[in-house]
């Protein structure tokens, strides 16, 4: 299988992964079709996480709340705490560029991969996000024999201080910091942990 985590030039990186082990092959793929779900699910991604920091919302390509599965062009609507950017009404907002499925006889890989982007309420092409355009974060969820992984990969995570507007500047300088010296962890960490947990009610 290919390489789908772009490759880190510069600024901060991440890496948060989480894995279930299975008694059988087959009680793992069963799982792996509802780890997928929750992690295409992302206007749910709030409540598997443990410690929600931030909420999500599934938007459309023109920024409408949207209640399905996410989709190639849909946006995330990110709600971090403390405040917003002016460019993104309040919110960070990040494209998805890509979902893609491979499959073999041995193993599954689901991989969804966002960028930060401008507002698409807005016309205003400015990047809404306190990470430039060069980051990525890619979420996968695997299946190789018995284990079911999930991961989140943050790449090129360099803050985004190249605004119209100071006080979006001084705000994207302050998140990035942080987020790069590794207090975005947790978020990541506990959504990586939610989508592989199994309950009773499974």
């Amino acid at each position: 299988m290919k390489n789908q985590i772009p490759r880190q030039q510069e600024g901060g990186q991440n890496d948060s992964t989480a894995k279930t082990e299975f008694s059988s092959p087959e009680e793992a793929k069963a799982f792996y079709q509802i780890a997928k779900n929750r992690l295409l699910n992302v206007s749910c991604w709030a409540e598997i996480c443990k410690v929600p920091l931030s909420t999500f919302t599934l938007t459309d390509p023109d920024g409408h709340k949207v209640i399905r599965e996410a989709e190639t062009g849909d946006y995330l609507k990110i709600d971090i705490p403390g405040p917003g950017t002016h460019t993104g009404d309040g919110f960070d907002w990040v494209r998805i560029e890509k979902i893609e499925e491979e499959i073999t006889a041995s193993s599954s890989v689901l991989t969804l991969q966002a960028r930060p982007a401008a507002n698409p309420t807005q016309q205003d092409p400015e990047i809404a996000h306190f990470f430039s355009q060069q980051a990525t974060s890619t979420f996968q969820v695997k299946l190789s024999g018995n284990t079911v992984y999930a991961e989140e990969h943050g790449r090129n995570e360099v803050p985004n201080t190249d605004t119209s507007t100071i006080t979006d500047t001084l705000r994207n300088a302050l998140v990035g910091w942080t987020a790069k010296i590794g207090l975005s962890y947790p978020q990541w960490k506990s959504l990586v942990k939610g989508i592989v947990e199994t309950t009773p009610d499974q």
